[in-house]
């Protein structure tokens, strides 16, 4: 019985692979829009490998923000996959040397959303949603990257593509599906005008920062019951 369950578990995260591999496409158009080449693209998807953080990335750097801006930014974005280790350690509890630097590296939204959403008292097939997420995501991503970055060369003046306003297009794309409570949607307007109001006063890159921590305050606050599995 268990071979079906497993089989399951793998679909599943062959088919979040795909899709979330597809984005690697975006990303590397407009990292190198955003001024980096390609060997600065692909380390970034092979060593930082978490989409939101990257996408905001190149986007505070291709709004013309300073790298420690671009930095920090991309550093708070990433410590959400730090709190995922919680939620999966049954999951990584056996895992020792490499193979759990491994597995802290494909430690992701979807690698964590596909396990979680297994039954919980199948560790087999937890695990299974976990490594075939993670590595299926891990490697299209990064092949996917490097083709994005290669034809981010041949296009010329992002503009004329309109790729300098794609970074946020792409980011509103992986946040859109995390607005569906009303509270997060207050979360997100009340964070959007602080941002707003804060452009004209301050670095590229700051605000977005500034916002962030309307967005910490109000997870400090969650109720109890709180979701705790990614969508």
């Amino acid at each position: 019985m268990a071979r079906p369950v497993l089989s399951a578990a793998r679909r599943q995260a062959v088919a979040v692979s795909i899709a979330t591999g597809a984005y690697g496409l975006s990303f590397g158009a407009l990292s190198v829009a955003a001024g980096l080449d390609l060997w600065q693209t692909m380390a970034l998807s092979l060593l930082v490998f978490s989409g939101g953080s990257q996408f905001a990335f190149v986007g505070v750097l291709g709004a013309g923000g300073t790298a420690a801006a671009a930095v920090a930014t991309s550093t708070f974005l990433g410590i959400r996959n730090g709190f995922y280790g919680v939620a999966l350690a049954e999951v990584l509890r056996p895992l020792r040397g490499a193979r759990l630097a491994w597995g802290a590296q494909v430690t992701i939204d979807e690698s964590t959303a596909v396990s979680l959403a297994q039954p919980h008292d199948d560790l087999a097939e937890r695990r299974a949603g976990f490594w075939w997420a993670g590595v299926g995501v891990f490697a299209l991503w990064n092949a996917i990257t490097i083709v994005g970055a290669l034809l981010g060369q041949s296009l010329g003046d992002p503009a004329t593509w309109g790729l300098d306003a794609a970074a946020g297009a792409a980011f509103l794309g992986l946040v859109w599906p995390r607005l569906g409570s009303r509270r997060a949607q207050a979360v997100a307007g009340i964070a959007a005008v602080v941002a707003l109001a804060l452009t004209p006063l301050l670095p590229a890159g700051v605000p977005i920062l500034v916002a962030a921590l309307v967005g910490v305050a109000a997870g400090w606050r969650a109720p109890a019951h709180a979701e705790e599995v990614p969508e």
